[in-house]
């Protein structure tokens, strides 16, 4: 028994010496991180080292490339105004949009056998609706398509979007002449008639913030001009002329109609002059004589 215990007492000094306690541990008790735009974000990182009481403390932003954010005890380029360190865990002064992505922090502890730790921490800054922009045309014809395009760019999660005629909101359904992406913000005429004139304004919406919406356009819905229309009926007309003539030209060729004539005015008899009245010799007298 007391073998055993000598054993096991053994056993245990030497997994405490082992190198597998002789390492740095990194670690972020938030790996993931939504803050608000223009207000502060806390990225932590927690380290635990076995020897080294002075690591290096290193924080990287992953993106098409690595950038460096803290680095050499010193933070770098744009960050050095607006951020802090406590610790390992870094803090950003009025966050944006283009502060979103992944950051890094490294830990090397050249004492510990193994020196190197890391963490990762994704940092989302969330944008709240902005002014969209909205494309409606000042007028349009009687009887075409249309659509109307409308976007906002720069909220984040990405706005969805609602269409007003004359402050009315419009609902798409299986009897209007209309549908609506709220999506993609387009709202589209299949045929536009005269009720479909107004003023039109689209709204963009997410979870972050208050809706925003762009200024009221007008549109207006036109006929045809007459000199148009008549234009286009002649057109119209004279290209059935064309091809109705084009269609009996074929079938008369067809049926031989035109060789016939043809044939006809070739096998036609030609009847030459009638000849000269000839003279009986028989009854000839000579009225002269004729001296040589």
């Amino acid at each position: 028994m007391n073998t055993m215990k000598v054993l096991a007492l053994t056993l245990l000094i030497t997994l405490m010496h082992s190198p597998l306690f002789l390492s740095v541990t990194v670690s972020s008790s938030k790996p993931k991180v939504e803050v608000h735009e223009h207000t502060d974000a806390v990225l932590a990182c927690e380290f635990r080292t076995e020897k080294d009481q002075n690591p290096r403390i290193e924080w990287k932003k992953k993106g098409m490339g690595v950038t460096f954010v803290y680095f050499n005890h010193k933070f770098t380029g744009q960050y050095a105004s607006r951020a802090k360190m406590e610790g390992a865990t870094l803090t950003f002064h009025s966050v944006s949009q283009k502060d979103s992505g992944e950051y890094r922090c490294e830990v090397t502890a050249s004492e510990d056998h193994v020196s190197l730790g890391e963490a990762t921490v994704t940092l989302n800054v969330l944008v709240p609706p902005h002014v969209p922009s909205c494309e409606v045309p000042s007028s349009v014809f009687v009887g075409s398509g249309l659509e109307l395009q409308c976007k906002d760019k720069l909220s984040v999660p990405p706005a969805t979007y609602r269409w007003y005629k004359d402050n009315k909101a419009l609902t798409p359904s299986a009897e209007t002449q209309y549908s609506a992406d709220t999506s993609k913000g387009t709202l589209e005429f299949r045929s536009v008639t005269k009720i479909d004139a107004g003023m039109y304004r689209c709204e963009s919406s997410n979870s972050v913030g208050a809706p925003k919406s762009c200024v009221a356009q007008q549109l207006k819905v036109i006929d045809y001009p007459l000199n148009t229309t008549v234009l286009i009926a002649g057109a119209a007309t004279f290209l059935a002329l064309v091809l109705f003539c084009c269609i009996c030209v074929c079938v008369c060729r067809r049926r031989g109609c035109c060789k016939k004539e043809k044939k006809m005015k070739s096998n036609k008899s030609y009847n030459p002059p009638p000849p000269p009245p000839i003279r009986n010799i028989k009854h000839y007298k000579q009225a002269h004589s004729f001296m040589i």
